[in-house]
């Protein structure tokens, strides 16, 4: 809006200007040769700036944009090979099935679609086929199938020439491609019919419609057998980049002006430059490829060339003022205008002061509420930490009592070593309080190198008489390198602290409580706190704000709220999930620190 009135200020400019040219007036002298060559030079530097603005910073972007495209790559390969290998064990098992292999002996097939259909809900693959030894269909979780020969089909001659799990890729007659997995079935040496299980390839594709502009996966002769865009399955990558509508003469000219400030083109797509990024699949020469189209990058683009191209209207604006002032009624003209300009700047000065106040007491109130919390986990610790306050004194009371037995019997050395142990407690409850002080002042906004190690234990020193008055097996698994993050330790104990917290709720009721915290490394840090509980029951809700299945009294519903926030600002993220044995796992995850590139990881934020 305040672009908008500044360029209505320039156009009211310029009304004026030819407005006043038409009438007549007396000749004045010619503008100085000074004042031409600055308006001059002005729009030399302005044309200069942004050219080399918006080359830098296409190649920034589109570099950004272009490593989030691999790093898509890279998962969507991996759910593919996912699916692949799962879908791969199933024939396996239901070859050695000892009920499909009674049905295909004693030729009674009247429950074996349902257990194929069972089958299928428990593994979920696409379709699941039984086929006799003639190749006749006589159990399938597609009741439509039932009694169709499959003689000549491929993954039936194929089984049974092989006798091995084979992976098969045919036509499927609704269009498009069907992955199946298929294996015969032997019993006593005799082939009784062959298993065919179908690879539910087509969830993937859904899935990267939703976050791609276009997907697709060749085979090793360069054929696509998986697409986001259906009209290419069949055809090679360049038939499927010129299958598009005719463009009309608009878009035609519409593609000529805005392709020139794109960086170098790989593809066109629908008529629209687009980014390609190209992985190799590690299965049977299959390779994937995706499109992304420069409109983020453009828009990004524009929208720093936009202050740019404001920053010099409003320099030119200033050089147009000084040139008015020869004339009175444009002089007039020109002060209205500038008061105007005036009171817009003193508006947006009040409006940021005001955002900034706002931000200010937003980030005042997030660390207060996050104060509470803490405050509130050391709270509920207050009761273990007192128990192991009071073993210690008890235990110092003993020692001087004998101590000073000792002393008085003139057995000084050995009252010394009494006055060693009174000296060890004393350490560890100086300890104790230490820590207790530390989680309990506030945490800063700088962050810092945190080795993830020293805060796991640090968390589980804090958390100990809680875990010690209830019967719970702690397992922590640690590496014995250090895994360095950036972060602010004391909110870093707070997350594991909650999630700990968590977790004894969740095995309150347990016999055999199990709670185990690990703490991985690889492209990215993790801290993973498992539990052998009830699992979660809603893990949409689970972390909006005063969301908890806790009873009242019992919780707040803001500790796994404020963890994931906290979580968030470091640059990572807080999930959660249920195991299928049962209970819970919540993982944070976090960017490796790397001394080297902590500038450079600060610039590209």
């Amino acid at each position: 809006m305040q672009h908008g009135r500044a360029f209505q200020v320039i156009r009211n400019r310029n009304s004026a200007s030819e407005w006043d040219r038409g009438r007549p007036r007396l000749a004045q002298p010619a503008n100085p040769w000074w004042l031409r060559l600055a308006i001059a030079l002005i729009f030399v530097l302005a044309s200069v700036s942004i050219w080399i603005t918006n080359a830098w910073l296409m190649e920034r972007f589109s570099e950004n944009t272009r490593v989030r495209s691999e790093l898509r790559l890279a998962l969507y390969t991996g759910n593919l090979l996912s699916e692949l290998q799962r879908t791969a064990v199933v024939p396996l098992l239901l070859a050695r099935d000892p009920v499909l292999i009674g049905s295909l002996n004693g030729g009674d097939f009247s429950a074996t679609s349902a257990r194929l259909i069972a089958a299928q809900k428990e593994i979920g693959a696409a379709s699941i086929r039984l086929l006799d030894a003639s190749g006749r269909t006589v159990g399938a979780t597609d009741r439509y199938t039932l009694g169709t020969n499959n003689v000549l089909a491929p993954y039936y001659v194929d089984a049974l020439r092989s006798r091995d799990t084979v992976f098969t890729v045919t036509n499927h007659q609704g269009g498009g491609y069907e992955f199946t997995y298929s294996r015969a079935v032997i019993s006593d040496g005799r082939t009784l019919g062959v298993i065919v299980v179908g690879a539910d390839l087509s969830r993937l594709e859904r899935s990267w419609a939703g976050i791609s502009d276009a997907v697709a996966v060749t085979d090793s002769e360069g054929s696509i057998i998986l697409a986001t865009e259906p009209r290419w399955r069949g055809l090679s990558m360049p038939e499927a980049l010129a299958v598009r509508d005719a463009p009309s003469a608009i878009q035609r000219a519409f593609q000529v002006t805005a392709d020139w400030t794109a960086a170098p083109i790989d593809a066109y797509l629908e008529g629209r430059a687009v980014m390609q990024a190209e992985a190799r699949i590690p299965f049977r020469g299959w390779r994937m490829t995706s499109f992304t189209a420069y409109a983020s990058v453009r828009e990004q683009v524009n929208a720093v060339l936009a202050l740019q191209i404001m920053g010099f209207a409003i320099l030119l604006a200033g050089t147009f003022y000084a040139l008015s002032r020869r004339a009175r009624r444009q002089s007039v003209a020109y002060m209205r205008e500038s008061a105007d300009l005036r009171a817009l700047n003193l508006r947006l000065t009040r409006e940021i002061a005001e955002r900034e106040r706002m931000q200010k007491e937003l980030r005042v109130a997030e660390q207060t509420v996050q104060q509470s919390s803490k405050l509130a986990a050391l709270g509920e610790m207050s009761a273990g930490v007192s128990h192991e306050l009071n073993q210690p004194l008890a235990a110092m009371k003993t020692y001087l009592a004998g101590a000073r037995l000792l002393l008085q019997r003139g057995r000084s050395e050995e009252a010394l070593s009494s006055f060693q142990r009174i000296d060890d407690l004393i350490e560890r409850m100086g300890a104790i309080t230490r820590q207790l002080k530390s989680y309990a002042r506030k945490g800063g906004e700088a962050v810092e190198p945190v080795d993830l190690r020293a805060a796991v234990s640090s968390a589980l020193t804090m958390m100990e008489p809680q875990l010690r008055s209830r019967t719970i097996r702690v397992t922590r698994n640690l590496p014995r390198g250090p895994v360095t993050v950036m972060a602010d330790r004391i909110r870093l104990e707070q997350v594991i602290i909650n999630l700990l917290r968590n977790a004894v709720d969740a095995v309150r009721d347990r016999r055999d409580a199990r709670i185990e915290i690990t703490v991985e490394t690889g492209a990215h840090a993790y801290v993973l706190v498992r539990d052998n509980g009830t699992g979660i029951s809603d893990l949409e809700k689970l972390f909006e704000p005063f969301w908890t299945t806790k009873k009242p009294g019992e919780g707040t519903g803001l500790g796994l709220a404020i963890s994931s926030s906290i979580v968030a600002d470091f640059g990572g993220r807080l999930t959660a999930h249920n195991e299928d044995q049962g209970g819970a796992v919540f993982a944070v995850e976090l960017p490796l620190h790397k001394p080297g590139q902590a500038r450079q990881a600060l610039a590209a934020e």
